[in-house]
Formats: structure tokens, sequence, C-alpha cells
């Protein structure tokens, strides 16, 4: 099994929109075999804090701090997206 990687942009605009309270959120909830990282820009500016899951490429938009635990017990511990978090762009309803 492929270990996942939680990518979380801190590039310019999603720091403005508090993605450091988001990275900072993740670390505290750690997975095993789930890397969480910082990010340069994900090319998604005015959509953040951007939230990217990998391998599956799995996109989250606009997450809060008080999203994360959410994403990280049904994403990351239980293998299901959080349909109403996902990044209409990529994930069309």
């Amino acid at each position: 099994m492929t270990p996942k990687r939680v990518l979380i942009c801190t590039n310019r605009t999603c720091r403005k929109q508090g993605s450091q309270k988001v990275l900072a959120t993740f670390q505290s909830l750690p997975v095993a075999n789930v890397t969480v990282e910082s990010s340069s820009c994900l090319g998604q500016c005015g959509n953040g804090p951007m939230v990217l899951i990998l391998p599956e490429e799995t996109w989250y938009s606009q997450v809060q701090p008080g999203e994360v635990k959410t994403v990280v017990e049904k994403h990351l511990q239980g293998g299901i997206p959080v349909k109403g978090m996902l990044y209409p762009k990529f994930h069309p309803k």
C-alpha cells in the first residue's frame, strides 16, 4: 500500500487565509503511514487553504482548522473522502 501524503499549501495566498494553522492541526493529529507536509503553491490561489491528499489526488478547498479532525477521521483513517469539503473544480458534485 502506498503511504498517503497530505500537502497543505503554505504559499502567500493560502498562508493569508490561515493555512499555517491548518498545517499545525494536521500535524497535531498524526496518522500511521500518513506524511503531512507544507507545500508550495498548488495553483489554486484564492480557494485556500488548499489541502491535497496523495496518491489518490483528493483536493479539499477552504479548509479551516476546525475541519481537519473530520478529514483525519473520515478520510485518512476511514478511507472515505469528506464529500461536503471536496474542491468542486476537481470533484464536481
